[in-house]
C-alpha cells in the first residue's frame, strides 16, 4: 500500500494542500502546541526587530505533519516579512538556486523544504549566500574562468526536515537557530480539532473531538484529515453534527481503532505475532511476510508502534510487546 493512500498518513497529498491551507495558523497565538518552540521563537523575533535586523537562519525538524511548513508561515507574519517557498528537490540546477537568491529583498525569508534532498553542489553555494550574503558564480569554463561575487541582500532561510540526520555537518553548522518539533499532547489536538471544526463551520461535541484526537496519531494534519471524513460521513448519514455515535460509525468504516492503528499497521503486528511468535524478526523477513517495503516499514510504519509501546527493536530484529498481544486479542506466553 502506498503510505499516501492511508488516512492516517502523516505525509502531505495533493488533497491535503488546499484544505491545510485554509486551517493553517497566521499568529503565535493561533498555533496550537510546541509551546517551547513558539516561546523562544517569540523572543528572537521581539529581539531581532528591536535590532531593525533579520532572524539568524532556523531548521525545524520533526516527522511529518507536525507543522513546520506552518510555523515557517506563522514566522514570516509576526516578522512581517516575505516568504518565498520550495523544496531540497525542485533546486536542481545552481542557476536555479542564483535565481531565487538574487530576487530576495531585505529581510524576506526563503523556505527550504526537505532541506536534506539539496544535492551536494548547491549546498556549497548556499554557504556564502549563508554566512556573507554573497553569491560565488563561477563564470567560464576550463583556465580562462573566473569567480564572480554578488552582494546579496540579508534575508533568512528557514529549512524543514523530517531527517535531521541526512543534513551535512557544515550546511547544520549555518543555521543559528535549531528546533526540534515533537508530537503533540491529546489535549492540544482536541484544541486543533475543535479549531478547525469551527473554521469549516461544522458542530462537534467535546466526545466527538477527544475520539478524533486519540485516533490522530498525536500529529495535527492527520487529525484534520479525520475531521475531514468524519465530517462527509456527518453530513450524509448523519444529521450535520459530529458526535460520538458518527465518529464511532466513521471509524468503523475507516478501519481506524482506538489507538490510530489501520490494517497495515496490525497486518505488520499480526505477522510478528501469528507467523514468529512475537520475534524477534528480521526487517527483510518482515517486509517478504507482509509484503510492504523494507524502507516504508522502517520510516513510516515502526515509528509510532514503537512510540505507542507496540513494537521493539532488538539486534535480532523485530518484537512484538505484551501491549501489542493485548490489544490485537493475543494471549502472552
Amino acid at each position: 500500500m502506498n503510505d499516501k493512500d492511508r488516512v492516517i498518513s502523516p505525509t502531505e497529498t495533493n488533497n491535503d494542500k488546499a484544505f491545510d491551507l485554509s486551517l493553517r495558523p497566521k499568529s503565535f497565538s493561533e498555533y496550537i502546541g510546541q509551546d517551547s518552540v513558539k516561546t523562544n521563537l517569540n523572543i528572537t523575533i521581539k529581539a531581532a526587530l528591536k535590532r531593525n535586523e533579520p532572524i539568524e537562519h532556523v531548521l525545524f525538524y520533526g516527522a511529518p505533519g507536525l507543522g513546520k511548513t506552518t510555523l515557517a508561515h506563522v514566522l514570516a507574519n509576526e516578522l512581517s516579512a516575505n516568504i518565498k517557498v520550495t523544496s531540497g528537490p525542485a533546486i536542481e540546477r545552481s542557476g536555479d538556486l542564483a535565481a531565487i537568491l538574487t530576487n530576495l529583498s531585505e529581510g524576506d525569508i526563503l523556505f527550504i523544504d526537505e532541506i536534506h534532498r539539496l544535492n551536494k553542489t548547491i549546498e556549497e553555494i548556499l554557504y556564502p549566500a549563508m554566512e556573507d550574503y554573497a553569491l560565488d558564480l563561477i563564470m567560464g569554463k576550463g583556465p580562462g574562468a573566473r569567480t564572480l561575487r554578488l552582494d546579496l541582500p540579508k534575508f533568512t532561510i528557514i529549512g524543514a526536515t523530517t531527517k535531521a540526520s541526512m543534513l551535512s555537518a557544515p550546511l547544520r553548522d549555518r543555521f543559528g537557530i535549531i528546533h526540534h518539533l515533537d508530537f503533540y499532547h491529546a489535549d492540544d489536538i482536541e484544541q486543533i480539532v475543535h479549531r478547525s471544526a469551527g473554521i469549516l463551520n461544522i458542530e462537534i461535541d467535546e466526545e466527538a473531538g477527544k475520539l478524533i484526537s486519540h485516533r490522530s496519531r498525536r500529529t495535527p494534519r492527520i487529525a484534520n484529515r479525520l475531521l475531514k471524513r468524519v465530517r462527509d460521513f456527518s453530513q450524509v448519514e448523519g444529521r450535520g453534527v459530529i458526535d460520538k455515535d458518527i465518529c464511532l460509525k466513521s471509524f468503523e468504516v475507516l478501519n481506524i481503532d482506538e489507538y490510530g492503528l489501520d490494517y497495515v499497521d496490525r497486518k505488520i503486528l499480526n505477522t510478528i505475532i501469528e507467523k514468529f511468535g512475537g520475534g524477534p524478526v528480521g526487517l527483510n523477513t518482515l517486509a517478504a511476510s507482509t509484503g510492504e517495503d523494507m524502507a516504508t516499514i522502517e520510516d513510516v510504519y515502526e515509528p509510532y508502534l514503537m512510540q505507542i509501546g507496540f513494537l521493539d527493536r532488538s539486534p535480532r530484529g523485530r518484537l512484538a510487546t505484551d501491549q501489542a498481544f493485548k490489544h490485537l486479542g493475543f494471549k502472552t506466553e
